[in-house]
């Protein structure tokens, strides 16, 4: 019996999770989980997993939860974040946070010997040089759940890392795959958020329609699979079939492929290095598919690509801006506060206004962080 701590449980991958675990309860065991500001939600799932230990993000949520349900233990805040990530009874911590706000948790897990199921890229695009050494000195295992470096960890398996000649990471194209630059100009929050072919939360959705959330998968590659940015490409593929691939130096390509279904690297990242059968998975039929398309994306048309490149090629705690300045600006454009090609302006413009620090330490991180999320916040007048 693996037992888990979800960290994000209301979200898309959080709520996928807990799917997975119903269906393999001789397998799992979901020991403390949270949410951030879905009560409703959360108590739903706390009809359907029973789970003894629950962190909220506010207190006044936590207070109500904790008269509702006294047999529960419940946390609140950053604190409590760290405190379900470290029980003792855990075995791994499925990160499902989104945004910077799974670093902390995943660092405290890390040093109290818990595995990870990393879903929250942010923590390796922030501060990939402070992690990737503590996984090593505490010997746990930092295990891929986005879909795509599910795909690339699959594609590696028994295979020599330094036969890798280069790591092909596809992408969607998001909701305006097929937009110009003058037509995105004036698109709404709504037609954002159609993604074609996942279903996502909110900021990832308009990350993946400004190809951001490709730029952070590109820098959270570099550390889990120790590459250069010159041996990371990115091909648009439409049908996100192929969901990433390697090509090695003898010529050969290795690639996962499926029906898009993010519990499938989810439940791989729990059993690994086993397999399990994926209950009420869809099969991938090629014949049924027909034919499948790649591209390369021309980075004029999505800029915030080519920033996220030069944002990791520079390093240090660029990365940290770029990722704390598209924060703030997604959530603005999805308050309604810019358009959506104020998105990519203002990341940039905050990266150029940024005085690199070549080796941050975890508190210049959360310095820099906050210092891009006012850039943004004061460049638009939200004060």
């Amino acid at each position: 019996m693996k037992r888990i701590t979800v960290l994000g449980v209301t979200g898309s991958i959080g709520t996928q999770t807990v799917d997975v675990v119903v269906h393999h309860r001789d397998e799992f065991e979901i020991v403390a989980m949270s949410a951030g500001r879905n009560i409703q939600l959360l108590e739903e799932i706390m009809q359907t997993v029973n789970v003894h230990h629950i962190c909220v993000q506010n207190k006044e949520d936590k207070d109500y939860l904790a008269k509702k349900y006294p047999n529960i233990h419940f946390y609140h805040g950053q604190e409590g974040l760290m405190e379900i990530a470290t029980l003792p009874n855990v075995d791994i911590v499925l990160n499902a946070i989104v945004g910077f706000a799974g670093l902390l948790p995943t660092m405290e897990a890390i040093k109290a010997h818990k595995d990870i199921a990393l879903a929250n890229k942010e923590t390796l695009v922030v501060a990939g040089h402070l992690i990737i050494p503590l996984v090593k000195e505490y010997g746990v295992a930092l295990l891929p759940v986005d879909s795509e470096h599910s795909a690339i960890f699959q594609s590696m398996n028994g295979e020599n890392h330094q036969d890798i000649a280069k790591i092909i990471l596809t992408a969607s194209g998001g909701s305006f795959r097929d937009k110009s630059r003058d037509e995105l100009a004036n698109v709404t929050v709504e037609q954002a958020l159609k993604h074609p072919n996942w279903s996502m939360g909110a900021k990832i959705t308009i990350d993946s329609a400004t190809l951001f959330n490709k730029g952070l998968e590109v820098m959270e590659a570099k550390w889990l699979f120790d590459v250069d940015y010159d041996d990371i490409e990115v091909l648009i593929h439409p049908e996100s079939i192929v969901h990433s691939m390697v090509e090695y130096q003898d010529t050969s390509v290795i690639a996962q492929l499926g029906t898009p279904d993010m519990r499938l690297p989810i439940q791989y990242a729990l059993t690994y290095p086993r397999r399990q059968p994926l209950i009420n998975g869809k099969r991938l039929s090629l014949a049924d598919v027909g034919s499948l398309h790649f591209y390369k994306p021309d980075l004029k048309r999505f800029h915030a690509l080519a920033l996220a490149y030069e944002a990791g090629r520079t390093g240090g705690s660029m990365p940290c801006v770029l990722n704390a300045a598209n924060e703030q600006a997604n959530s603005l454009f999805l308050n309604r506060k810019i358009c959506f090609l104020d998105i990519e302006k203002l990341v940039e413009e905050a990266m150029r206004a940024h005085q690199v620090v070549d080796n941050p330490s975890l508190d210049q991180l959360l310095e820099i962080d906050q210092w891009a999320r006012k850039f943004v916040f004061e460049r638009v007048g939200e004060d």
